[in-house]
């Protein structure tokens, strides 16, 4: 009886299916069947297990109708610009640095700067809710350093965003590093001597050679900056305690669904907001790869 196991089992194409069953079976139960039923959620009334009512696209229509769901998007929209506009130049020039040989003991910096993408979110911003304080180290060394007045950080909303953002570059520049170091580590050293022959700068070897061969290792980070900046929730959450800072300025997108759910119990608007977030995040990340030539390299 095992021989035919054993038979199907030394198949070789039916071995690969065999590995991959594990991941499969845990990927459509606990990935697409949720999806899948977040998006039919998203077409009901759905206010608790017997209050099933299929409404068509009533949710979606009150969620483009919520004020809050709005000042949600804004917020998260303007944040995860924030973070790329920070988060992909900075760790692409420090990752530059550090890979450049002029860096005595580099391996120590990459180590250290990598640490804050070990600790945990709800640490994160338990310590950035006390730095941030009006009495928070922060205030310090900025009056200590720049002259600089106590700034209400986590008082005034024009404040909130830029809160957030330093939090987001605290603890993702490490990983970027990483990211755009394992990019540089593929780039031939062959190429950089040649040009340094024809009498290239520093400035033209990193515009004409590190960032055009960089740009897939770019485009895999701007993408995952896109979807960790729409996707926010532990930071505000945590900096906040638990709410969506002064005037809900900092009120994100994942929060607001969170608080629709199981604060207002209205799962179904919530399922229609979670939806469109994918979608948002669908698009940005279709325009990124249009951006970068992805599909044209393919045609």
């Amino acid at each position: 009886m095992l021989k035919p196991v054993y038979t199907i089992l030394n198949n070789k194409k039916v071995v690969p299916f065999v590995f991959l069953l594990p991941f499969m079976t845990v990927f459509l139960i606990f990935k697409v069947y949720p999806v899948i039923t977040a998006v039919i959620m998203s077409f009901q009334n759905f206010q608790g297990i017997q209050s099933q009512e299929w409404v068509g696209l009533t949710n979606y229509q009150n969620v483009f109708d919520l004020v809050r769901f709005n000042q949600a998007l804004t917020n998260t929209t303007a944040y995860t610009l924030g973070t790329l506009l920070v988060l992909i130049p900075l760790p692409l020039i420090l990752a530059v640095l550090l890979d450049s040989g002029r860096v005595v003991q580099s391996t120590v910096f990459r180590t250290l700067l990598f640490l804050p993408a070990l600790t945990s979110l709800v640490v994160t911003g338990t310590i950035f809710r006390l730095m941030l304080a009006e009495n928070g180290f922060i205030n310090l060394f900025l009056e200590a350093t720049l002259g600089v007045r106590p700034l209400r950080w986590l008082e005034i909303a024009d404040l909130a965003l830029p809160s957030l953002i330093v939090v987001a570059t605290w603890r993702w520049t490490g990983i970027n590093i990483l990211y755009f170091n394992s990019g540089l580590v593929n780039i031939p050293r062959e190429l950089y001597e040649a040009a340094t022959i024809d009498g290239a700068n520093v400035f033209q070897l990193f515009w004409s050679i590190t960032l055009p061969l960089l740009r897939p290792t770019t485009l895999f980070v701007v993408v995952l900056s896109i979807i960790g900046g729409y996707q926010v929730f532990v930071e505000p959450f945590i900096v906040y305690n638990g709410g969506g800072g002064p005037g809900d300025s900092a009120l994100s997108m994942a929060l607001l669904i969170y608080r629709t759910a199981f604060t207002s119990f209205n799962f179904g608007t919530a399922a229609a907001m979670g939806v469109i977030l994918a979608a948002i995040i669908f698009v940005f990340s279709l325009i990124q790869f249009r951006f970068f030539g992805v599909f044209r390299q393919e045609d």
